[in-house]
């Protein structure tokens, strides 16, 4: 292959690399658990990158292939460049391609591609004539290191939610973190600091879906490299603090046709709740215990998802509360009208999760299902007998129960596609096996000296 075969977007992008001087290129993509790997190469080798693509042994990449069949093909995104915001050394310049991978052996796609998964999602909706448009809340701590640079839980503000400083002495990280996503190209809507110390928020504008999946595992990355320049220590753990709210991500929704018209909105509604809005609500609160695997894809995932801590447990909508699963958020103009699906967290792989997420509410309006009606009650209230009445269940309250409850989904299993399904399966069922043998000192604490 020769520069000929190059895109206009290829070339865009390369002179771009000359023009920026940039010294590194880092070809991006992530496994099925969602961790972000990379593979530098030269900037001389960018022509190279995207005529023939970076080779590279995808044994070695947690639920990608086995040993006999390794040899996998990095072909980047040119959509995806940037430069990043830091550098490298004193006088290396390095800029980011997000990658799709293809399988050397049939030239295709590699379905196990967390990305190809979301793209294969994104085809189907764009079949049934829809655009799918997303905006994420990822909340993330920031505590303070060691003297060797290690990670601790040590709070580094004594900040509230919506404080400013003194008490939110992260302001200024807070700062070069903007700074840094709007030189990535980020459209940052609004950052301030969460109900717990030191914990934070950063909300970006929405976009189609994949593009929204790049940029949090994108967000990730620079979240975690700015604070590190200031010996602080980013973790988009779930649950790091006990009895202390958790981070999540919240995800809002929406649908929009061909036309460009938001296929969610309904002036005539109650809740201005298009019929197409509430079969896929009532396809997300259907599949809700299955995706949970996904977007909750941890066992300290679980120890977020408690009644008390402001994170959704009771599958039900509402438009006026947030004990509910699924919230109708008020919204000024027909383009705005979503729905915000409020259990998932920062730890799971945005490509997966968003793709269980479609595939459950596009399932909703092809079988046309009912919506149930919103409750207007706080749930966190009710008792179980109550749950029972308005016929509330709840989310699984571990990982175990999810992936059981991914296993029983054929809908969510066909969304991640038999390779990620199986893998990511065995991946969990691994780590909750773990989990259950270990002893932690809570009941060394409680037990040791009682019995």
């Amino acid at each position: 292959m020769t520069s000929e075969n190059l895109s206009g977007e290829a070339e865009r992008v390369l002179d771009e690399i000359e023009e920026k001087g940039v010294d590194f290129l880092r070809l991006q993509f992530t496994d099925i658990l969602g961790t972000v790997k990379n593979v530098s190469v030269p900037s001389d080798q960018a022509e190279k990158a995207f005529t023939e693509g970076i080779y590279f042994d995808g044994s070695s990449i947690n639920g990608f292939v086995r040993i006999q069949e390794s040899d996998m093909r990095l072909e980047p995104d040119p959509d995806t460049f940037a430069i990043l915001p830091w550098r490298d050394g004193p006088e290396v310049t390095s800029a980011r391609l997000i990658c799709d991978v293809h399988d050397t052996s049939t030239d295709a796609p590699f379905e196990g591609d967390p990305r190809r998964v979301l793209k294969n999602a994104v085809d189907r909706a764009n079949e049934m004539g829809y655009t799918v448009n997303t905006g994420p809340e990822p909340e993330f701590f920031l505590f303070e290191e060691d003297e060797d640079g290690n990670a601790t839980v040590e709070y580094s503000d004594k900040g509230g939610y919506f404080d400013l400083a003194p008490k939110d002495l992260a302001q200024d990280v807070r700062g070069d973190i903007i700074y840094g996503l709007e030189d990535m190209g980020f459209d940052v809507e609004a950052s301030h600091h969460e109900v717990a110390q030191s914990q934070h928020e950063i909300d970006f504008k929405y976009d189609d879906i994949l593009s929204t999946a790049d940029n949090v595992a994108t967000f990730r990355s620079v979240v975690r490299a700015i604070a590190a320049q200031h010996d602080l220590h980013a973790t988009f753990m779930p649950k790091p603090i006990p009895r202390i709210n958790g981070s999540g991500m919240h995800t809002h929704l929406s649908l929009f046709t061909e036309d460009g018209e938001n296929a969610f909105h309904d002036d005539d509604d109650e809740f201005n709740l298009s019929e197409t809005a509430k079969q896929f609500l009532a396809g997300i609160l259907d599949h809700a215990p299955a995706i949970t695997a996904v977007a909750n894809p941890t066992v300290n995932s679980y120890k977020r998802l408690i009644p008390g801590y402001e994170a959704p447990v009771y599958i039900a909508w509402s438009d006026v509360n947030r004990s509910a699963l699924v919230r109708k958020p008020a919204a000024r103009t027909p383009a705005a009208s979503r729905i915000e699906l409020r259990s998932p967290d920062p730890s799971c792989n945005p490509y997966l999760a968003f793709a269980a997420m479609i595939h459950a509410g596009l399932d909703g309006i092809e079988r046309g299902l009912d919506c149930p009606d919103p409750v207007r009650e706080n749930i966190y209230e009710f008792d179980e007998a109550k749950r029972e009445e308005y016929g509330i269940e709840t989310l699984p309250s571990n990982l175990g129960e999810a992936v059981d409850e991914l296993e029983g989904d054929e809908v969510i299993q066909d969304a991640l596609g038999p390779h990620v399904s199986e893998k990511f399966v065995e991946a969990k069922r691994q780590e909750f096996q773990e989990y259950l043998v270990e002893v932690s000192d809570w009941e060394l604490d409680r037990y040791l000296e009682k019995f």
